[in-house]
């Protein structure tokens, strides 16, 4: 096990599957580096953006052919991240597929066959770490998705970690999460106080751990919106203008660019088709925005039931958000309607409801001539094709409903905070020089990091592998109940020390050296041995059979060969270091060098009750005991460090010519004590740890 943790999740959403692969320092090598103010932190992750990538389509479309998901979906996702985790962690890294909401979607039997498919190829033709395919590749609910999203964008925007630096007041230092995809939409905040005493059965209780083992927890409201993505708000909405003309053959879109037909699928019409006959009803755009927004508008279900008030979207109870200090960053669709269209000169500033609705009215209300002329002359910028201009409209309506209307977002640029928050500038700074202290704005990255769940998910389960302090509770989410709810869901990982050729440079290149350069040595001094003349193996013998001869006591090494093969001076003697009990747990190696896209968004993009893990429950108060397939007992430091035996040490006096023969009678009788000069009085060098080369 070497000095770097590796973790690979497969994100499957409604629109393809992207992989991810973090990496951390293994627990031991953590805490050795981290100051004072580091200990009482999370695992730091690394990632890169190589280290993404994403297929098409989703893996729902195997349904009807699970087969094909490996070698026509998979195969190129393992390539990829065989070709950055080092051959020999391969097998000691977890990987995980956790499916989102195209998935949910799919029949519980294809569901299953797929996911087995998956598992099967992926124990066929790798070696990562996949113990248990239940746990590991499976289906996650929303609010799932939703709670690891509300763990990523805190870690990166430092909630977590330095909350005197993100005081909102009222003792609240974390922030809200909002993902939008095709399939799906999920909000997660921590209430304030009142609300979060008023809803405690509602809220989901999250621990982590610090790299000091200490725990933290928070009280985090989840839930998620099925069918209100954008994809899936976009079918509803045309199925409703289908149901309000059922005899028409052309169906007027406030929400497509005037001029533009469209089959209701949103493909264009073909010459000879039956849209072009007249023989099934086709689209046409109009082009006005504001009555976009009110046709839009009735597909947020305010007015459906709501049993557990207060509700926001759909009847779905949500305690009361304040937004004096329940500040929001948004991801997936938030950020790629927002700015990948119309911010794309500025995409850095921060959200303003008046200056966007601004600018969508004036894309959208444009005829699709001028439009698609702006696409050739890349006006938008290269990303945005034919596909993207056609579908934006529509989807920023969908997202000003659903902030502003759905989840009640202050409206900057044209309301007022109540506690007579600035909001005078038509647009506002940037939002990450402004720490994030709007309402809500919408993100991609944080710090060059991407704002993705699956971040969440792997900063857990590294926390996890932290070796807990006294008393500590496992780490996971749950139930919000004292102790270890019954629906706790562990986060998996186990404290794996860090293996013995991590600690010593000078064997860190290959374990390999240690038992090659204790041959050697034997070698050279066998050969000396037989070399030295009768009556100097005469002396030697006679030095073995009087030290073994003796009653125990501390191991003496004098100066022989190994202390001038590595240039040495005396080598004093050391107490061996137990395998257990006392001595075992004082003894600290030296530390060692080491080196160091989301949910189901159409784009691609950025969590409730169940997720990917593997660990056992157990009795609340202790740490889940890890199941055996995570066993990798390692022998620290055997053969470390260790000058050849007494037997071969040089048998010659000061003289140069014949050992001492004083008995042990004698200088006991005579109060012989060892000089100061001595080497029995001076440590051993061999025990003093190395000096590592710099990181």
């Amino acid at each position: 096990m070497g000095k770097w943790r590796y973790g690979v999740i497969l994100d499957a959403g409604s629109s393809g599957t992207r992989i991810h692969i973090y990496r951390w320092l293994n627990s031991d090598k953590a805490r050795a580096k981290a100051s004072s103010g580091e200990l009482q932190s999370l695992p730091v992750l690394e990632t890169d953006k190589s280290w993404t990538k994403k297929i098409k389509p989703g893996i729902s479309t195997f349904g009807d052919n699970p087969n094909d998901v490996g070698p026509d979906h998979l195969e190129p996702l393992f390539k990829h991240a065989l070709e950055n985790i080092p051959p020999g962690e391969v097998a000691n890294t977890p990987i995980f597929l956790l499916a989102t909401a195209g998935m949910r979607f799919l029949e519980p039997l294809k569901q299953k066959a797929v996911l087995e498919q998956v598992c099967s190829y992926a124990r066929k033709t790798t070696e990562f770490q996949l113990p248990d395919c239940d746990l590991h590749i499976k289906v996650i609910p929303g609010e799932t998705e939703g709670l690891y999203g509300w763990i990523a964008a805190n870690y990166l925007l430092g909630g977590f970690d330095k909350a005197d630096e993100h005081n909102h007041g009222k003792g609240h230092h974390t922030y809200g999460f909002l993902d939008m995809g095709g399939a799906s939409a999920q909000i997660a905040f921590a209430p304030n106080a009142t609300e979060a005493e008023k809803h405690s059965n509602d809220l989901t209780l999250l621990r982590m751990r610090n790299l000091n083992g200490e725990s933290t927890e928070y009280k985090v409201f989840v839930t998620t919106w099925l069918g209100f993505g954008v994809n899936k708000a976009r079918k509803r909405y045309v199925e409703a203008l289908l149901q309000a003309s059922p005899e028409a053959e052309e169906l007027p879109d406030p929400c497509l660019p005037s001029g533009l037909n469209v089959t209701v699928e949103g493909k264009p019409i073909t010459p000879g088709s039956d849209e072009d006959m007249g023989k099934k009803p086709h689209i046409l755009g109009t082009g006005k925005f504001s009555a976009c927004l009110s046709q839009t508008f009735p597909l947020l279900g305010k007015d459906a039931p709501c049993p557990d008030k207060p509700c926001l979207l759909n009847g779905v109870h949500v305690p009361a958000i304040d937004f004096d200090v329940n500040h929001f960053v948004g991801v997936s669709e938030y950020w790629h309607t927002t700015h990948e269209v119309f911010e794309m000169s500025h995409k850095d500033k921060a959200y303003d409801f008046h200056t966007y609705q601004e600018r969508v009215e004036a894309f959208c209300n444009q005829d699709w001539e001028s439009i698609k002329k702006g696409v050739e002359n890349h006006k938008w910028g290269k990303k945005v094709d034919e596909t993207t201009a056609l579908e934006v409209c529509f989807k920023a309506s969908w997202l000003i409903n659903v902030l502003h209307d759905g989840i009640g977002i202050p409206r900057v640029g044209l309301e007022q905070m109540k506690s007579g928050y600035n909001n005078t500038k038509a647009v506002l700074g940037h939002a990450t020089d402004k720490g994030f202290l709007d309402p809500f704005q919408a993100v991609n990255k944080i710090g060059d990091v991407e704002v993705s769940w699956t971040l969440g998910k792997m900063v857990l389960y590294a926390s996890s592998e932290i070796p807990a302090m006294p008393a500590a509770l496992a780490v996971g989410f749950g139930s919000n109940e004292p102790g270890i709810p019954s629906d706790f869901q562990y986060a998996g990982g186990k404290y794996i020390p860090l293996s013995g050729d991590d600690k010593d440079t000078l064997f860190e290149d290959s374990p390999r050296r240690i038992p090659g350069l204790l041959i050697f040595l034997l070698i050279v001094c066998v050969a000396l041995f037989i070399l030295c003349g009768r009556d100097r193996r005469k002396t030697v013998r006679h030095k073995v059979r009087h030290m073994f001869s003796r009653g125990s006591g501390p191991l003496k090494h004098r100066r022989g060969f190994g202390g001038k093969l590595f240039g040495l001076g005396t080598s004093p003697s050391y107490e061996r270091v137990l395998e257990s009990g006392e001595g075992a747990d004082n003894f600290e190696l030296g530390e060692v060098d080491s080196d160091n896209e989301q949910s189901d968004s159409s784009e691609g993009s950025r969590v409730g009750r169940t997720s990917g893990w593997a660990t056992p429950q157990i009795k609340a108060g202790f740490e889940p005991a890890a199941p055996a397939y995570f066993d990798n007992p390692v022998t620290q430091g055997a053969g470390l460090g260790l000058s050849p035996p007494s037997v071969f040490n040089n048998p010659m006096g000061r003289g140069g010519l014949m050992a001492r023969t004083d008995s042990r009678e004698r200088l006991a009788g005579s109060g012989h004590r060892s000089r100061t000069g001595s080497p029995s009085r001076m440590r051993s060098p061999m025990m003093t740890p190395l000096k590592e080369s710099v990181d």
